[in-house]
């Protein structure tokens, strides 16, 4: 899962970045309102981390404009802890969440996980299941219906992550690209074979169908 973290305190920016990186996910770090907007409107993310104060334009206009142009990414708003109103203003808006500094990076993992699965129709929980598999994102591994249980290297979570939250859907090579790398990632959408090849001697064949000309497709409940 990709995502876009909009913070313009260095060091709180950077930390957030390795953080959410080592929880499995492909991390943009923007440090003001118009690269945040035109990154938002641009990239394909999962989710939008936003902090509302920021210089050359607030997030709250910055979403307010997302929102505007039917731009519908999920966003999880930081504000600051006595700043009711922006939360207020927030949801108004059209934000999913928030959450007032300071935090616990925790929480916002845990913000994080129940937006997105929210968004994808899946129910919150400490571990994504979905066709007979349990993922555990908090230590990424996998676990099949027989009680097996492989430990996953960084692109193959975010790619079984990405699957699970979306079975039964066809996606393209490109799309699974633009979803498990970053901005600055060499994206070459020819070493996605690689990894599903991988997945697909643990978890087996039959998981990960090959639509030709098209993409792949997770066969969900229905393997």
């Amino acid at each position: 899962m990709r995502l876009l973290l909009v913070e313009d305190d260095v060091d709180l920016g950077q930390q957030l970045k390795q953080d959410l990186t080592k929880a499995g996910f492909a991390v943009d770090l923007v440090d003001n309102g118009l690269d945040a907007e035109f990154m938002g409107d641009e990239e394909a993310y999962d989710l939008v981390v936003l902090d509302l104060g920021l210089p050359q334009r607030p997030g709250l206009e910055v979403l307010q404009s997302w929102r505007s142009r039917n731009n519908k990414v999920p966003v999880v708003i930081l504000t600051a802890r006595d700043a009711w109103h922006e939360k207020v203003d927030g949801f108004k808006a059209g934000a999913d969440d928030y959450l007032a500094k300071p935090f616990h990076t925790e929480e916002l993992l845990m913000r994080i996980q129940a937006v997105i699965r929210r968004n994808n129709d899946q129910t919150a929980g400490e571990e994504l299941k979905v066709a007979q598999l349990s993922l555990d994102e908090e230590r990424q591994t996998v676990t099949t219906a027989s009680g097996e249980r492989f430990e996953l290297t960084g692109t193959e979570f975010r790619l079984l992550r990405y699957f699970m939250l979306h079975p039964g859907r066809i996606l393209s090579k490109s799309v699974l690209t633009e979803h498990v790398y970053d901005y600055d990632s060499d994206k070459d959408s020819n070493v996605i074979e690689v990894y599903i090849n991988r997945l697909r001697q643990k978890l087996g064949k039959a998981l990960i169908q090959t639509k030709r000309g098209q993409g792949y497709i997770f066969k969900g409940d229905e393997a």
